[in-house]
């Protein structure tokens, strides 16, 4: 046996300081693509063919979570309304035991694991533990309110109509649900879709442990691989090789992919490290392959894709129940933007329209999520004639082009406001790397040619305010400095989102718009 088979002889942690420096070297050596390259006829067909949205399973469990606290929420306090007809006094208290009630079932039924997609697949074999959970909540509750001395006060009615009715959604609901996982999982509603990276017969392997998993929700679009015929097979295990590693970043563009898994030996590092420098600017998971590879670590080392053991490479930036959350915070605080800000926006846009001719919103394309391209709003600032939707040419000081009301508009960031409805319609978000212009260009060089991983900023929603914005950095890019700033305060953004980070940065903004040095 090699020393390496055995975990007590081996330390996880130098191999992941190794993939921390594989990362940290692919941000700083990696070669971002300066063109688009050309996908073949098939795959440019089959990545048509996954451009719709799918639900992943965290956000499926998650929802089925808040259907059953609702359901059941709302089961017990129909009973109540019907059968007790409790006073406002008391109606505190009975509301207490429906909340506290409801979010404890589901706290049971979580520990029964029957959360777990193949549980929910399989609903009758389930059904003992689900009405075990139901049963032990209600235990819950007779046994508080003996300790309470207070079970006299309450309808025994009440509580048995809810137990029963609660134990007859439950089990219907999952049977529906079962219904639905399998009808979701055929139309491809409820898959996470992979790309395999690299050929030959490590792929072939990795492709058939995954295929024999129980209840597999993979599924695998293609395999790309720079190798020739000779080495990697054009098919392999029945999957089409649809290109190379460069067409596999715009593959991945065009698709709506969850992970790339490459497979490759743990010992090929430098060739991991090439398609890192290629790979990381896409909004995807990736992992490293480890079900072939003769070094085995310990079981919190890795992740798993059903059994098939990975090593986490990267993850995609506010993925699931983040981006629901992040979402909400954009519409909410969007809505109380437009509520107090329509005076300011009105004003701005009867003094567009009376001071020159032309529209009064300019619209203005410019790289969005995962780099599509998005029209974007403002007010007009420039000359009508004058106007440069490409933005080849950045607006400099004194600029001829700039209306003096623009000028304002422009130092007050006033301009931006009407990108407000880019985010109600998903376009943007409140806070996130500031959306340039397809075409911005400093010294006549495009911002990727001048910064490497410059796409890596689109791996999330641009914003209308950002980090590098409230650190100064906004207004005139006119060296290459300012770019290379603004997208490392970019990264370091995406690297480290949260809420309290959004809203920082969002309370943050008004006070670091009075600092117009840059805006122009």
């Amino acid at each position: 046996m090699n020393q390496f088979d055995r975990p007590e002889t081996f330390d996880p942690q130098a191999l992941r300081k190794k993939f921390s420096e594989i990362r940290t070297t692919a941000r700083d050596e990696e070669t971002a693509t300066k063109g688009i390259a050309e996908l073949t006829p098939l795959a440019r067909q089959i990545a048509l063919q996954f451009r719709a949205d799918t639900y992943s399973p965290a956000m499926i469990t998650g929802l089925i979570r808040l259907l059953d606290f609702s359901a059941l929420f709302a089961i017990g306090y129909g009973i109540n309304a019907q059968y007790v007809a409790p006073t406002f006094a008391q109606l505190p208290v009975y509301l207490g035991i429906l909340v506290g009630g409801s979010a404890l079932a589901v706290a049971a039924m979580q520990i029964a694991d029957a959360y777990q997609v193949p549980a929910l697949r399989a609903w009758l074999r389930m059904t003992p533990r689900i009405l075990a959970s139901w049963a032990a909540t209600f235990g819950a509750i007779a046994l508080a309110l003996f300790f309470l001395k207070s079970g006299h006060l309450y309808s025994r009615f009440w509580i048995g109509a809810w137990f029963i009715a609660g134990a007859f959604f439950l089990v219907a609901e999952r049977a529906f649900i079962a219904y639905s996982i399998r009808h979701w999982s055929r139309n491809g509603t409820m898959e996470r879709r992979a790309v395999i990276v690299g050929g030959g017969q490590p792929a072939k392997d990795l492709i058939r442990a995954i295929e024999h998993q129980p209840n597999n929700d993979i599924r695998i679009c293609g395999i790309f691989d720079d190798r020739d015929e000779r080495r990697s097979p054009n098919v392999i295990a029945g999957y089409p090789k649809l290109g190379t590693v460069d067409e596999l970043v715009e593959f991945a563009r065009l698709a709506r992919i969850d992970m790339l898994i490459i497979s490759l030996p743990l010992t090929a590092e430098n060739r991991i490290l090439e398609l890192l420098r290629k790979l990381w600017v896409l909004p995807v998971d990736i992992r490293l392959a480890a079900h072939a590879n003769n070094l085995r670590f310990r079981p919190r080392s890795y992740s798993h894709v059903g059994q098939v053991p990975m090593l986490d490479i990267f993850d995609k930036p506010i993925a699931d129940w983040d981006s629901v959350a992040k979402r909400c915070f954009d519409i909410f605080f969007s809505l109380v933007a437009l509520a107090l800000l329509w005076p300011v926006m009105l004003v701005a846009a009867i003094a567009v329209k009376a001071t020159s001719p032309g529209p009064i919103i300019f619209k203005q394309h410019r790289h969005g999520f995962n780099n599509e391209t998005i029209e974007v709003y403002k007010f007009r600032s420039m000359y009508t004639h004058l106007g440069d939707p490409t933005a080849r040419n950045a607006v400099t000081r004194h600029d001829p082009r700039v209306t003096p009301v623009g000028r304002f508009l422009r130092k007050s960031s006033i301009d931006e406001l009407p990108q407000l409805f880019n985010v109600l319609k998903g376009e943007l978000s409140l806070v996130g790397p500031r959306p340039h212009a397809v075409l911005a260009q400093t010294q006549d060089r495009t911002y990727s040619d001048v910064v490497e991983g410059y796409f890596a900023r689109h791996r999330v929603k641009p914003g209308v305010t950002g980090w590098a914005q409230i650190n100064g950095w906004r207004g005139e890019v006119d060296n290459d400095e300012k770019i290379r700033f603004r997208t490392a305060f970019d990264l370091h953004y995406i690297e480290n989102w949260s809420l309290l980070f959004d809203l920082k940065i969002l309370f943050l903004t008004p006070f670091r718009l009075l600092n117009t040095e840059n805006a122009y």
